[in-house]
């Protein structure tokens, strides 16, 4: 095999743009051969241009006609569509998130293991832009020194009413499995347990429906504590305008802000954890040195991430997102809703189990009616890079 014929089922916002990539010829050797929608008025303008067209997602993994699927679905079709591609032989690349909960992403992980000659990749190309590639280099190589602090605000998520009406399965417990976390934060989350890793307990504030007529979160704040006694605070909002995007990471040896496009290292010329044990002067600071970091612009990453999983399958190049790994995004959304919903800290790993089952218990004994409104698209590209 010379090349890849990939398929896509689900063709949104983000199923379109990989649609584009692939036919643009931004993948080298990775063709889109064919696509599955639920609607058919999506499906004319690839079967114009010699593409097959399926109206059902099985009906596609069972064609013959590709070698890899790419799933871009509403989030409770990840699971169970990732696991029938792979039963089916085929090689998958989910979007975020991998599943809707954590228990499902544990089963379609565990399906994956199932079956080490095929690839399963994730769709996480915050984890190709240079700015947090380089953020992950001064944390993990020692630059930063000891975590102390993290503060992500991550409120330039706003949507107006118009945007949840505009599908009856948009920010509903059914749909989606949660709102602001879970859709809108995931690859925020994600980039955040790949640089620091995991924390050891979360205890969250949210808002359900605090600035819309939706029965899922739109306004959280979370606060972390990481297992070397480090903490966090994680604010996000769609309600919010004009909203804020400020990661910042202080450790022993300086701090690190991203803030409006602009990375900045502030370097300790002594720890502070050493010159506090060492300084004869109470109010006296070690003297800093900052430093602006250029950030390169991102190259077409969606299609990086792709070639990526091209690579992987042909010549077997590591992934830069194994699937496995979106675990961690799915359990930071789960924990930070079901904190806030149970008003209680919760300590990691969380029992996936639980979470389901209030997330069931949610479903049932959802009563929220939407009435459903057409909207005028919008620059959809315009979110992907926060």
């Amino acid at each position: 095999m010379d090349k890849v014929r990939i398929g896509i089922v689900g063709l949104g916002n983000i199923g379109q743009v990989h649609a584009k990539s692939l036919l643009d010829g931004n993948v080298e050797r990775g063709e889109l051969t064919a696509v599955a929608d639920a609607f058919p008025d999506k499906l004319k303008q690839y079967e114009e241009q010699g593409i097959k067209v399926y109206g059902d997602a099985d009906d596609l993994i069972a064609s013959g006609e590709i070698d890899a699927l790419m799933i871009a679905t509403p989030h409770f079709q990840h699971t169970t569509l990732g696991i029938k591609a792979l039963d089916a032989g085929l090689h998958i690349m989910v979007e975020k998130p991998i599943s809707a909960h954590k228990a499902d992403a544990e089963r379609l992980v565990a399906k994956a293991k199932e079956k080490p000659n095929q690839v399963f990749g994730g769709m996480f190309q915050l984890r190709i832009e240079p700015r947090y590639e380089k953020i992950r280099e001064l944390v993990q190589g020692g630059e930063l020194g000891d975590l102390m602090r993290v503060v992500w605000i991550m409120t330039d998520w706003f949507r107006s009413e118009a945007y949840f009406q505009s599908g009856g399965w948009r920010a509903t417990w059914k749909g989606e499995g949660g709102g602001v976390l879970l859709n809108q934060c995931l690859h925020q989350l994600d980039v955040m347990q790949w640089i620091l890793g995991m924390p050891a307990k979360v205890s969250s504030q949210v808002g359900i429906g605090k600035h819309h007529d939706i029965e899922v979160e739109d306004d959280v704040t979370c606060y972390l504590e990481y297992p070397n006694g480090a903490s966090g605070v994680f604010i996000t909002s769609t309600g919010e305008t004009p909203g804020s995007n400020r990661f910042e990471i202080a450790g022993t040896k300086g701090r690190i802000l991203l803030e409006n496009d602009k990375l900045v290292f502030t370097r300790n010329a002594v720890p502070s954890d050493e010159w506090s044990k060492t300084s004869k002067i109470g109010f006296q600071q070690p003297e800093t040195t900052i430093e602006e970091i250029p950030i390169p612009p991102a190259n077409e990453p969606h299609a990086a991430l792709i070639s990526n999983f091209v690579e992987a399958i042909l010549d077997g190049k590591p992934l830069v997102a194994p699937g496995e790994s979106g675990v961690g995004s799915v359990e930071l959304a789960n924990v930070m809703l079901y904190s806030g919903l149970l008003n209680q800290p919760i300590e990691l790993p969380m029992n996936g189990a639980d979470w389901e089952a209030k997330l069931n218990e949610l479903i049932e004994n959802s009563t929220h009616e939407k009435k459903v409104v057409e909207v005028s698209s919008e620059d959809f590209t315009a979110s992907f890079r926060r």
